[in-house]
């Protein structure tokens, strides 16, 4: 079964995800059967220069060439930068399929407006991190980290937007998380993240339909495979979170 990771990093030259190389990642995704991998390399802590968030975006596209057809770049960018616009066009214009943003703003934060705006006219989605800590310490790191609620806010504002809310299995309260959702069908949701609780992909496609769902790892690679895997769903059902659903993502591009 074809398989497209949506939600990925690969190690940058100053930024580390944990693993010893990139080439562990692609022999990772060769064995797990991973087609494509959408990277990216956002800061996660403070507030990035512009001269940082190009580097990264540098190291992304170095490795697109490394791995075409492989490896496809979300352009990480920081909305607080004036230069941002022009560095989604750089990143684009280089091959990138889509945007990441991380926890600098509130996704619906009105410095984030021209970024939607710049994706919705190169259709092209964006890759939010989110997530809902269930005690009042997990908020201290990440004060502007979006939550369901934000996606609902910003998405009845820009309903053309192809927003995708990033590992459900790695940001504290799925459930609540799901049925916020639910009112809002443009948005959709990434299956990502190191949580593997039993049920989690079933309840998602139950209350937002498997066309809303989205296959990614975000560096848990073998459980992000293998909790689709185990989902009680169709096959079919399975082929639409695993990559269908992302590739009508990518096809939209202009």
């Amino acid at each position: 079964m074809v398989k497209i990771d949506c939600h990925m990093h690969v190690n940058g030259r100053h930024h580390q995800w944990g693993w010893s190389g990139n080439d562990c990642i692609i022999e990772a995704a060769d064995k797990l059967g991973i087609d494509q991998l959408c990277v990216s390399i956002p800061t996660v802590r403070g507030m990035p220069t512009i001269d940082e968030v190009r580097e990264n975006n540098d190291d992304v596209i170095t490795m697109m060439k490394r791995y075409p057809e492989r490896i496809l770049g979300y352009c990480y960018i920081c909305p607080g930068h004036r230069e941002s616009i022009d560095e989604i066009s750089r990143c684009l214009d280089a091959g990138m399929i889509g945007i990441k943003l991380y926890n600098q703003y509130k996704i619906w934060d009105p410095v984030v407006y021209s970024v939607i705006e710049k994706a919705i006219e190169e259709q092209v989605p964006i890759l939010e991190h989110a997530g809902y800590p269930t005690t009042p310490e997990d908020w201290v790191d990440q004060p502007n980290m979006s939550h369901a609620g934000d996606f609902v806010r910003i998405a009845r504002l820009y309903p053309q937007a192809m927003l995708i809310e990033a590992h459900i299995g790695g940001g504290g309260d799925w459930e609540w998380a799901i049925k916020q959702l639910r009112a809002v069908p443009s948005v959709y949701l990434d299956t990502s993240g190191s949580v593997i609780d039993e049920g989690l992909v079933e309840v998602a496609a139950r209350e937002l339909g498997v066309n809303r769902l989205l296959f990614g790892t975000d560096m848990t690679m073998e459980g992000g495979v293998g909790k689709v895997l185990a989902a009680n769903l169709t096959e079919s059902e399975k082929e639409q979170i695993f990559w269908r659903n992302m590739k009508g993502i990518l096809d939209r591009r202009a």
